[in-house]
């Protein structure tokens, strides 16, 4: 029911220009840089659900647009693109290392992931949500990229965490599933402690080429 890697490919071809995308399908063949501008999944280690949001707001908390973990590969509501801090230098094609402040702007519906002092549904941790639109972004917005494995660029088949700026949780999810609105879908949240449900790897998406411009 979904866009697949190949139509996400497609759609930025026609409307960002081809020389800028190397095909979804030669990304998944080597060990890719990722760089500013990358649209992609993110896949739960553990449970291998897809980072996931959707225009259906959370019943509780904030009411803020839900963030799940989705089970299927081919679902264009798991499509995140990487943008830098604002205010940075930082540009389209640069590389990110570790330790770097990041944003995941939800490809479809514009607005960015986000955290904040309210309880998730299931399990009482810390909300994930998204929040904003192209103009509107605020610090709650800010995920700190943390490469596992002392690697300090980030690749494609390396396993990270993100850490929420603000308020310090790290993003999570576990096999506890949402049972009504969003039924088979699992809860992701924000939990202090470091644990293996905290890692996560890119996936599926369009990976640009580095920039090589000085």
């Amino acid at each position: 029911m979904g866009l697949s890697c190949f139509a996400v490919s497609l759609f930025l071809y026609l409307f960002l220009g081809a020389s800028e995308y190397p095909s979804a399908d030669a990304a998944a063949t080597e060990s890719v840089e990722i760089t500013y501008g990358t649209v992609l999944k993110l896949m739960h280690e553990k449970t291998k659900f897809r980072l996931h949001s959707h225009e259906v707001p959370y019943g509780s908390g904030s009411g803020q647009q839900s963030v799940t973990g989705f089970p299927d590969v081919d679902d264009a509501n798991s499509y995140w693109i990487v943008r830098p801090e604002p205010g940075t230098s930082a540009k389209q094609g640069d590389q990110i290392t570790s330790g770097t402040i990041i944003r995941l702007q939800h490809m479809r519906t514009r607005r960015w992931l986000h955290s904040h002092l309210y309880a998730s549904p299931i399990s009482g941790n810390q909300e994930v949500s998204c929040f904003g639109s192209d103009s509107e972004s605020d610090a709650g917005d800010f995920w700190r990229l943390i490469i596992e494995g002392g690697g300090m660029t980030w690749t494609k088949d390396q396993r990270i965490r993100l850490q929420h700026v603000d308020t310090g949780v790290y993003l999570h999810s576990h096999n506890k599933k949402y049972s009504r609105i969003a039924g088979g879908q699992q809860e992701v949240c924000g939990l202090q402690d470091k644990r293996a449900d905290n890692v996560w790897l890119a996936a599926e998406g369009v990976y640009l080429p580095v920039n090589e411009s000085k």
